[in-house]
């Protein structure tokens, strides 16, 4: 019997077409918590990207996984965190400098832009409808935060060549453009495993739901993995289970095969 439901929110949750979440998927959430599962979000995002357009869900949502799995809060109270080292933080500001690209630095709860270009606006406000723009804070104060999170903006040959002198860090990428750098001992994986350790339920009591790469971890470790129908095939591969996309009652037709609604 399934007691926990993990949703990534892009591509997942939330459509790339409309920016929304389907009106199908509200009410399959509504009717998993009617038959008493709890409900958790599991994305790449820190909270300050976690933005109105899951206001629709609000009370259902009993928890979240953030940062790919840096971070995991229930009800407001922190169960897991692990923060990037400080060295491997000025390792990878020093290699943006050098080579020229962009980056996202993300605290807890505050993020800022180092060297900053219009791909920026570009991938977050007109792709992922996130203002990173506004609400941002200097760089010189962020980084006496702990960070949680980068988002960097190179391709995937940078991304493995940089990545082989980060020991301590590991990467995600969902997108062509921008990869998402984390601890090594953070993934959504990880963070669905604190969760039900915390919930007191098994790991074959859970359920995940996802769409790229950094899906991969949380669909390999659920009791049950779903990938999307709109997911790359590479993360299709790793799911139990493959359904149909968001825009197509994705969520919805997954938890009726499963009996979850």
């Amino acid at each position: 019997m399934i007691k926990a439901l993990f949703f990534d929110i892009d591509g997942t949750l939330v459509s790339f077409k409309t920016h929304k979440i389907p009106q199908n998927t509200v009410e399959a959430l509504k009717l998993a918590k009617q038959n008493g599962v709890k409900i958790f979000i599991s994305t790449g995002r820190p909270k300050a990207f976690i933005t109105s357009n899951l206001d629709i869900i609000k009370p259902l949502i009993d928890g979240f996984i953030t940062n790919n799995g840096a971070l995991a809060d229930i009800n407001g109270e922190n169960i897991f965190k692990h923060n990037i080292c400080k060295t491997d933080v000025d390792k990878i500001m020093e290699d943006a400098i050098k080579f020229d690209y962009p980056m996202i630095l993300m605290s807890r709860n505050d993020f800022a832009v180092f060297n900053h270009k219009p791909i920026v606006e570009k991938i977050f406000n007109l792709g992922l409808n996130i203002r990173v723009d506004i609400n941002t804070i200097p760089v010189e104060e962020i980084v006496k935060q702990e960070i949680m999170q980068i988002t960097a903006f190179f391709d995937i040959n940078h991304e493995q060549i940089l990545m082989q002198n980060m020991e301590t860090c590991v990467s995600g990428r969902w997108s062509p453009e921008f990869v998402d750098i984390t601890s090594v001992n953070a993934d959504k994986g990880k963070g669905l495993e604190a969760v039900a350790n915390y919930l007191g339920i098994g790991i074959n009591e859970t359920m995940s739901f996802g769409d790229g790469g950094n899906d991969i971890p949380i669909i390999q470790k659920a009791g049950i993995g779903i990938a999307m129908g709109n997911a790359m095939p590479g993360v299709q591969h790793h799911a139990d289970y493959v359904t149909t996309s968001v825009d197509d009652n994705g969520i919805f037709n997954a938890l009726k095969h499963f009996e979850v609604i």
